[in-house]
């Protein structure tokens, strides 16, 4: 098998191009532009691909036991027992020609041998790293149902490269759907996101929101199915990384009104109005456009009130950036268009002045809101005086 790649790359470096096309990072198209700059593609852009060589292999008595078992099935001998894959080399293969590599990994998917399953889910989370046309051959090959039942698998390496494969899969549009409806997907990779590791955790969460891109029934599925409490565990204790992937997926699932609903009851608000305040946490921005989501509905703006989102956004509007003064306004905007008790706590924050100065020297949508808002606070005054004056 390895020869055969070999002689495949010779063969066909010339003539094939990368597929690594720009339409690989298109999975966050739809969302806002606050979020334009995560990349949530793979997991393997933080460096488990140097990690990866070596835990791939699977020579005898490398495996969870030793012996026959781990040698077999016998025709995985040599390739999936490499300690290393040269993806230089599959990148210039052509689909068709690799066909037979990637039936063979998904094959092996189902091998009796713990190791060879291991080897064979790392191998196809390689194979579905850059490349789109790859991505839709291993759906097609039937790697999804083999990949799904790897999510529970007690091999914290195993679980990890079957998520990754799955998250690369999911990139390409015409795999969601195939994903999400696999039996058994959603809610293991919700157990993915509750037991995995660091970089498992991350994965899932960001394979979630892939998934999540093709309607708002998949998104109330993943919410009725528990992913928003891990998800708001990982907000508050995960990495940098793990902590944007969260807040990125949480936006998209609270685009269902039931799942705005489920993350302010999960406790979302106090640990995104943090984050607001912490503008050197460098997802301050990020923070105002999920508040302004939950602030959609009338718990989420009671509870933004009630754990002092309204002091954070003040402040945010005085001192973060430019975007970030304007994200402070929409969500303001969104919190006291309809509560009188809203407008109280803004202006007892101290809230007019920077909303005068952002309206003259803010960008203009800035401008336009919190003209708008500056105007709705004076409503309830002029409504007071018409009824002091009144016999």
């Amino acid at each position: 098998m390895d020869i055969r790649l070999g002689e495949l790359a010779s063969r066909t470096a010339k003539s094939i191009k990368s597929s690594f096309a720009d339409d690989d990072f298109g999975l966050l198209d739809d969302l806002s532009r606050s979020f334009s700059d995560y990349s949530v593609c793979s997991s393997d852009i933080s460096g488990e691909l140097q990690r990866l060589a070596a835990t791939a292999s699977i020579g005898p008595g490398s495996g969870p036991g030793s012996g026959e078992m781990d040698r077999e099935p016998e025709p995985c001998e040599g390739f999936l027992q490499r300690e290393s894959f040269s993806t230089e080399i599959i990148e210039s293969i052509s689909p068709e020609d690799l066909q037979p590599t990637v039936k063979l990994c998904v094959d092996s998917l189902s091998s009796p041998s713990a190791a060879i399953k291991r080897s064979a889910a790392a191998k196809l989370r390689l194979l579905a790293k850059n490349r789109a046309d790859n991505r839709v051959l291993i759906a097609d090959s039937g790697a999804v149902p083999g990949l799904v039942p790897l999510l529970k698998s007690t091999d914290p390496w195993t679980q990890e490269h079957a998520v990754t494969a799955l998250l690369n899969l999911s990139l390409h549009p015409d795999n969601k759907r195939p994903i999400a409806e696999a039996s058994g997907a959603i809610k293991s990779l919700i157990y993915v996101l509750k037991t995995g590791t660091e970089t498992s955790k991350q994965n899932a969460a960001a394979a979630l929101m892939s998934l999540a891109m093709v309607e708002e029934e998949t998104r109330l599925t993943i919410g009725a199915s528990g992913a928003i409490p891990p998800l708001v565990a990982l907000l508050i204790n995960g990495t940098s990384r793990g902590k944007k992937d969260a807040l990125t997926t949480l936006y998209k699932l609270c685009s269902a009104k039931l799942n705005k609903e489920r993350a302010v009851n999960a406790g979302v608000v106090s640990h995104l109005v943090g984050l607001v305040a912490d503008q050197g946490s460098g997802m301050a921005e990020k923070a105002m456009v999920v508040l302004s989501s939950l602030a959609g509905i009338e718990a989420g703006r009671t509870a933004i009130a009630e754990e002092g989102g309204i002091a954070a956004l003040v402040e945010a509007v005085e001192e973060s950036s430019q975007k970030g003064k304007e994200f402070a306004v929409v969500t303001l905007l969104q919190l006291c268009g309809e509560s009188v008790r809203n407008r109280g706590l803004l202006v007892a924050e101290g809230g007019i002045p920077p909303l005068v100065a952002l309206s003259q020297i803010g960008t203009a949508r800035a401008k336009q809101k919190a003209e708008t808002l500056l105007k709705i606070l004076r409503e309830p005054r002029k409504q007071e005086a018409a009824s002091s004056s009144s016999p």
